[in-house]
């Protein structure tokens, strides 16, 4: 019996030996048969998939391609085909706007999701980085995206009556308390920019804390835009590092979410651990909490708001500033807060927000109820939640201000397509413009090929 299992082992390294390397750089190509996101209802779309990257002739019957088709109103259908250099191709379509998902993933006879392997030399500098990029890469060999159908007519739920009287009541207590910061002077990555670990007074329980990046130009007079960095989720993981690059064109303030105690104030390994748990309520992470998130004075958004709002006022106040651009950046929780920034009434003039979190909560939390297209990573919905959204905050952007989504996913189910429509659909203005990718889930982005991005705006 032990022969007979060991030999059949042996034979199965052998198989995957056979065909290693085979799929180690490969990739999965879709594109539609016209502007993935220019549908119209009832209107026939066509996906065509297609296997590239290959290193060598597909085997008969080795692989399969495992495939499912979603959307935003609960409709599922799945399939698998023979793996071939032939493209897949698949045609659906809506009944009415919103968006369709295909996923596609190359497996194996038993079912199993393939995983590439890494086979650069990492003996070297350069060899050991694509390793490192590699090792936190999606492994599989996949496709992920979709299509959108008449998404500019796409509404968000409504937004709280008193949404502006609420936030000048939030407002009115940040500006009791005065614009106080400590700095502490640091090494800077940069020979020709300053950097401090910076403390800035707030309203609520924390202050703001975070990097600031100052030209040493301010010296001898010359003034600058200044930018407001934000950062994405960090689930337990509370510490903020110092970034290792800075601008020479411009000052930047780098934040984290939660206004933790930097090192250089003194924090210890204590400081951290107890501010894990200080963060969570009832054993959930920051800010998913639906008991917490009932009363919008103590949602955890709160704080968050009001750190970033606190962060512009004192940017405004630094020598240096060229008293004209103040731009904000973020992806993910950092597009969130770059929404929020923009939309809080400081002046913001340009901000760039990248694969936004939190776009409609409200859908987002009835599409796990209807089983539609997700991850599951969304918020459970409460109404108080409707102040802290950004397709509502979207609506108080100045049209004065540029504001830029530089990636959307088509894939991207952690920030659903169906959001991010419904925040660009709000942005007043026509000063805006946003970068839709096709196969881009919200920590991949495909290699690049034609047709891939559909842009609209400017």
């Amino acid at each position: 019996m032990k022969k007979k299992m060991a030999f059949m082992a042996t034979a199965l390294v052998a198989s995957a030996c056979a065909w290693a390397g085979l799929l180690d750089k490969a990739w999965i190509k879709g594109v539609t048969d016209k502007d993935p996101i220019g549908y119209k209802v009832g209107e026939k779309i066509v996906f065509t998939l297609s296997v590239c990257g290959l290193d060598g002739d597909i085997p008969d019957g080795e692989y399969s391609l495992w495939w499912k088709k979603s959307d935003d109103f609960g409709s599922v259908e799945e399939g698998k085909v023979p793996l071939s250099m032939e493209p897949f191709k698949y045609e659906t379509s809506l009944s009415k706007p919103g968006f369709v998902r295909l996923e596609a993933y190359v497996v194996d006879k038993e079912g199993r999701r393939i995983e590439k392997k890494f086979t650069g030399d990492a003996t070297t500098p350069e060899g050991k980085r694509a390793m490192n990029r590699f090792e936190s890469s999606k492994k599989n060999v996949f496709f992920d995206g979709g299509a959108g159908v008449e998404i500019e007519s796409l509404e968000s739920h409504p937004e709280p009556e008193d949404f502006d009287d609420f936030w000048a009541r939030q407002f009115a207590r940040l500006g009791k308390v005065p614009i106080k910061h400590e700095m502490v002077e640091v090494q800077s990555p940069v020979p020709k920019v300053r950097a401090y670990a910076v403390r800035v007074d707030c309203a609520g329980l924390r202050p703001v804390t975070g990097y600031l990046f100052v030209p040493k130009a301010v010296d001898d007079g010359e003034v600058f835009p200044c930018k407001l960095q934000t950062h994405g989720y960090s689930a337990d993981y509370c510490f903020h590092r110092m970034p290792r690059w800075a601008p020479d064109n411009e000052i930047k303030f780098d934040i984290n979410a939660h206004g933790l105690k930097l090192v250089e104030f003194g924090a210890t390994g204590a400081d951290t651990k107890a501010l894990r748990w200080e963060v969570r309520s009832h054993d959930m992470t920051y800010a998913f909490d639906p008991a917490q998130n009932a009363d919008p004075e103590v949602a955890y958004f709160n704080g968050m708001v009001l750190r970033v709002k606190r962060a512009l006022q004192f940017l405004k106040t630094l020598k240096g500033w060229n008293g004209r651009d103040l731009y904000a950046y973020g992806s993910s929780q950092g597009g969130l807060q770059t929404i929020w920034a923009a939309g809080c009434g400081e002046g913001v003039t340009s901000a760039e927000s990248v694969v936004t979190w939190c776009c409609d909560m409200h859908f987002n939390d009835a599409r796990l109820d209807k089983k539609a297209a997700g991850d599951g990573w969304y918020i459970k919905w409460t109404d108080a939640l409707g102040y802290y959204d950004p397709v509502n905050f979207a609506k108080r952007i100045p049209k004065s201000c540029r504001v830029y989504i530089s990636r959307a996913g088509l894939g991207d189910y952690v920030c659903p397509p169906t959001g991010l429509a419904k925040l660009w659909n709000n942005i007043p203005g026509e000063d805006k413009k946003i970068v839709w990718v096709q196969g881009s889930e919200h920590g991949y982005v495909p290699p690049r090929y034609d047709g891939r991005d559909s842009v609209r705006g400017k």
